[in-house]
C-alpha cells in the first residue's frame, strides 16, 4: 500500500512507540487518527502534528469504544486502510514475591489491555476494512500488531507482560491466515529495549547499561526505528503472518 493514500488508526498514539509512528506515517503523507484511552495526549499530539491529524479516545478493552471509534472513522474519512495497535500496559511482578503471590487481578489487567486488546482491534478493524476496493495487489488493509522480545525471553517479574505478547505472536499468523481471504495482512513487531516512557525514569547510568547489553548498536532502540518498520510493513505486499524482531540482536537474561 502507498502510505500517502491510506487512513490509518494508531492505538497507543499518545506517547512512545504508538506517537512516533502516528507522526512518521503523517510524514509521509497518510491521513492519520491517533486514539488513546489518555484522550488529552492523544489531543496534544495531534495538535502538534497539524494538517489534518485528529484524534479520539479509544479503550481497546471495550467492545463498545472501539466499535464507535471505527464506525466514527469510516463515516467521516469515508475509508480504514491500516490499525497499528501499540496500546499496551507493563506491570512487573513475580509469582512469588515477598508481599505474597501474584495478584490475579493485575494478571487479568495486562492480558485483557495487551492481548485481548489487540484482537479487539483486529476483528472490528478486519469487519470495516473487508468493505474497501482492494487496490492493484487485492490488499484491502493491514494490521500490525505490537509484540516484544519478552515474548520469548521473558525476565523474571514479567509473567504477565510475557504471556501477554507470547499471546499476540500466536495470534498474528492465524489472523494473517484468516484475513488473507479478504485481502488482509496482519504482521507483529517485536521490539527489544525502546527509548520510551516505559524506561525514560530509569536514571541515566541505568539506561547507558540497558543499551550496552545490546549487541549492534549498542544502544536503545529510538522510537522511530520502530515507526520505520511500521511504514515497511504496510509498504511490502509480501509481510504477512510474520512476527519481526527489532533488538539489535539482543536476546534477555533471566533478570
Amino acid at each position: 500500500m502507498n502510505v500517502d493514500q491510506i487512513v490509518v488508526l494508531v492505538t497507543g498514539a499518545a506517547s512512545g512507540l504508538g506517537a512516533a509512528s502516528a507522526d512518521r506515517l503523517h510524514r509521509c503523507g497518510a491521513r492519520v487518527i491517533l486514539a488513546d484511552v489518555n484522550e488529552e495526549g492523544a489531543r496534544e499530539k495531534a495538535l502538534e502534528l497539524g494538517n489534518g491529524a485528529r484524534s479520539l479516545r479509544l479503550d481497546v478493552t471495550s467492545e463498545e469504544s472501539a466499535q464507535e471509534a471505527l464506525e466514527n472513522i469510516v463515516k467521516t474519512e469515508g475509508s480504514l486502510h491500516a490499525v497499528i495497535n501499540c496500546a499496551g500496559i507493563l506491570i512487573g511482578e513475580k509469582i512469588l514475591g515477598r508481599d505474597g503471590v501474584h495478584d490475579l487481578g493485575r494478571f487479568r489487567r495486562v492480558i485483557d489491555v495487551n492481548l485481548t486488546g489487540t484482537f479487539n482491534m483486529i476483528r472490528l478493524a478486519a469487519q470495516q476494512m473487508r468493505q474497501n476496493e482492494p487496490n492493484a495487489e487485492g490488499e484491502r488493509g493491514v494490521i500490525v500488531n505490537t509484540a516484544s522480545i519478552a515474548a520469548f525471553e521473558g525476565q523474571l517479574g514479567q509473567s504477565a507482560y510475557s504471556a501477554s505478547k507470547a499471546g499476540i505472536v500466536g495470534l498474528t499468523l492465524p489472523a494473517a491466515r484468516e484475513l488473507a481471504r479478504e485481502g488482509i495482512r496482519v504482521c507483529a513487531i517485536a521490539p527489544g529495549i525502546f527509548d520510551t516512557a516505559m524506561i525514560g525514569g530509569l536514571p541515566e547510568k541505568v539506561r547507558d547499561a540497558l543499551g550496552a547489553q545490546v549487541p549492534f548498536p549498542s544502544r536503545l532502540g529510538k522510537p522511530d526505528e520502530y515507526a520505520a518498520t511500521v511504514q515497511h510493513i504496510i509498504e511490502n505486499p509480501i509481510l504477512n503472518g510474520e512476527t519481526i524482531r527489532l533488538d539489535g540482536a539482543m536476546r534477555m537474561a533471566a533478570r
